[in-house]
């Protein structure tokens, strides 16, 4: 079992019907449960990876989404599919008096597309339920999340959830812990950002980590290239992107150290966040 925590039970279940797979259920709030993957060598890598995606996108909306509930939409190619999982059963009736707080410009868009009714935490701050992907997860359910640029909103809204669950495909599993698997990314204002990034590469808990502070350029959801400009957040700032050769042996500590800099809006490390991690892999 990837957990860190010793397994208390173990259930079976199956997507559609077919395809018997076994959970790891962990003592205390956090759970590990896996889902299968799609068989055979003909289907391409990136034809599996969407595969996996769509289903424990749709497998988390199928089992913690409920008719009343206020949501948290996540951001990202993962968080895609349960974005439109919870358009489909609205849609069909399945689902009805939804409301939805989105956590990116881009989730917003889409779901206003399903006709998914949106709100903010304005006048909803409090979600039953979140559900968002993540780049890495490490034995402990710590999380590095922004590779989209979107870790301010997504954390700001997965905060307020009693449920906050997160839905990967195997291939973000880290067990050696977080940092070499993915850059954890960090939200900066613009505004002396050489010298943010500095304070940044000297804090304490990232010394002998090999960490190596990069401005992101192009994008912020790395999607695009443009010259030498700053990747700018839906919130208008820049976003170094923390290069590690070496896993991290304290998360909370990287993480309460980033936050205490002066400069820093948000950074992508959500450590003790996840109530339960879904994992679609063979």
């Amino acid at each position: 079992a990837f957990a860190s925590r010793a397994p208390v039970g173990r259930r079976s279940f199956f997507l559609g019907g077919a395809l018997p797979v076994a959970g790891v259920l962990c003592a205390g709030s956090l759970a590990l449960v896996a889902v299968a993957a799609p068989r055979g060598g003909a289907v391409g890598m990136e034809s599996r990876q969407d595969e996996l995606k769509k289903q424990v996108g749709y497998k988390a909306v199928d089992d913690y989404v409920r008719s009343g509930m206020v949501v948290g939409l996540g951001t990202g190619s993962t968080a895609y599919f349960a974005v439109e999982r919870v358009g489909q059963k609205l849609a069909s009736g399945e689902l009805k008096d939804i409301v939805a707080v989105p956590t990116s410009k881009r989730t917003q868009e889409q779901a206003e597309k399903l006709g998914i009714p949106l709100a903010t935490l304005d006048t909803h701050p409090k979600l039953d339920v979140a559900i968002d992907g993540a780049d890495s997860v490490d034995p402990a359910l710590n999380l590095v999340k922004g590779g989209g640029g979107a870790h301010f909103r997504e954390k700001i809204v997965e905060a307020t959830a009693t449920t906050f669950v997160v839905i990967v495909d195997d291939s973000k599993l880290c067990a050696e812990g977080l940092g070499p698997h993915f850059p954890v990314p960090v939200e900066i204002v613009p505004f002396c950002h050489e010298h943010t990034a500095r304070v940044i590469g000297a804090l304490p808990a990232l010394q002998g980590l090999g960490c190596r502070p990069v401005l992101r350029l192009g994008s912020a959801d790395n999607n695009k290239v443009d010259g030498d400009k700053p990747a700018v957040s839906d919130n208008g700032n820049y976003i170094l992107d923390l290069h590690f050769t070496k896993p991290m042996k304290d998360a909370r500590a990287v993480a309460e150290q980033l936050k205490s800099t002066i400069g820093v809006v948000e950074h992508g490390l959500f450590v003790g966040m996840a109530s339960v991690v879904l994992i679609a892999g063979k």
